[in-house]
């Protein structure tokens, strides 16, 4: 096997949990190959090829190094791709500013408002 559909080949390297689900995000431009978005699932891909796939606001590109038409355990389809560096050390910057964020609930010390607070909220607001 020389090429194999994008589709399914993101599907058995994980990236998406079904077929569909990579069609759909495929569809909708957030994968890339060869620096070409990708209007159809039905694009062939093969070993060399470099892969752009947006996942939760964070680009990662990846080479693909093999090819699967199955999915199997995640160790394996780890084989299927290799991450570019620069993917690497955006991911973990990533990772890292999450980490150092603030966590949002802090500020809320006292819980929900009580009926007093609300109506205080309300008269500086001038309701």
């Amino acid at each position: 096997m020389d090429k194999l559909r994008l589709d399914k080949w993101l599907w058995a390297a994980r990236f998406y949990k079904t077929r569909s689900l990579a069609a759909h995000e495929i569809q909708a431009g957030r994968v890339q190959v060869n620096g070409q978005v990708i209007a159809k699932p039905a694009r062939e891909v093969a070993v060399g090829d470099r892969i752009r796939v947006r996942k939760t606001g964070l680009d990662i590109e990846v080479g693909v190094q093999a090819l699967s038409g199955a999915r199997g355990p995640a160790s394996q389809a780890a084989l299927l791709y290799q991450e570019t560096p620069e993917s690497v050390s955006a991911r973990e910057r990533a990772a890292e500013q999450r980490r150092l964020a603030p966590e949002p609930a802090q500020d809320l010390a006292a819980g929900r408002p009580t009926k007093r607070d609300r109506r205080l909220i309300d008269q500086m607001r001038g309701r």
